[in-house]
């Protein structure tokens, strides 16, 4: 014999209505969530070394003063100068990321990024761009920036860049360039010291290499990256008849081999 069947609850209308209130709820906080949420997340992410100083908005979209710095514990520091406006997109199983800054992006052509989720890891896509920034924002990272004291401008162009995290391990595909032009520093009297690129290349081998457009410090390498680790190998070097005008900044980049110090770390 079959059965009739059971009838609803009499409250079931009304715990459906409960479950939408709450629901529209955190949609609500989720959407006016204010900037200093999002200023919060990057401080503790970036272990204190990226901070967004005033900020104002909201998550999805806001602003801030940059501010690099050595970290927790640190007393160097660095503001971007103006200020740096942020929209969030988020969509099925990715964030798109709009990104601008007052005197380093172009205003018709803000930094585009692309955050996707992956079942084992993550990626990011960084959209082709080209922008600049002043090489006294590094002095905020501390040693040896702080020492260095670099001054200059640092034009950042990007070309298919992306990279993928899958089970701890980083996958880079495509190339940015970063061309750093007339360069000098606290520790030289030589203004500027001159103009270097540093390319960094993805694919099965990811690679890095620094060389010397024009100047009187001669600056030359190369690197790979070993899993997570960048293992780099280089020299730097004062042009004929200009060792003691850069003496000091040669002992600060590397160990001492007669006229030239070796760059090397990882």
């Amino acid at each position: 014999m079959t059965r009739a069947p059971r009838p609803a609850p009499a409250d079931a209308p009304w715990r459906w209505a409960a479950a939408g209130a709450v629901l529209g709820l955190v949609l609500v906080v989720v959407l006016a969530a204010p900037a200093r949420w999002l200023a919060a997340a990057t401080a503790q992410a970036s272990g204190g070394r990226v901070l967004l100083a005033e900020p104002a908005g909201r998550v999805w979209a806001g602003s801030a003063r940059l501010v690099l710095t050595g970290g927790e514990g640190s007393h160097d520091r660095a503001a971007l100068p103006g200020r740096v406006q942020w929209r969030l997109s988020p969509g099925l199983g990715a964030l798109a990321i709009t990104v601008s800054a007052d005197c380093c992006t172009p205003p018709d052509a803000p930094l585009r990024l692309r955050l996707s989720a992956r079942w084992d890891g993550a990626a990011l896509a960084l959209a082709d761009g080209l922008s600049h920034w002043p090489a006294a924002m590094l002095a905020g990272l501390g040693t040896p920036f702080n020492t260095i004291e670099p001054e200059g401008e640092l034009n950042l162009a990007t070309r298919g860049l992306g990279a993928q995290w899958q089970a701890g391990r980083l996958q880079l595909a495509g190339s940015a360039t970063l061309t750093a032009r007339q360069l000098s520093s606290r520790l030289s009297t030589l203004r500027p010291m001159g103009s270097y690129q540093v390319v960094l290349q993805g694919g099965s081998d990811i690679g890095v290499t620094l060389s010397t457009l024009e100047g009187r410090l001669q600056l030359s390498g190369s690197g790979h990256w070993v899993g997570t680790r960048l293992r780099f190998q280089g020299e730097a070097r004062a042009a004929p008849g200009l060792q003691a005008q850069l003496a000091n900044l040669l002992n600060i980049l590397g160990r001492r081999e007669g006229d030239r110090a070796i760059l090397s770390f990882g």
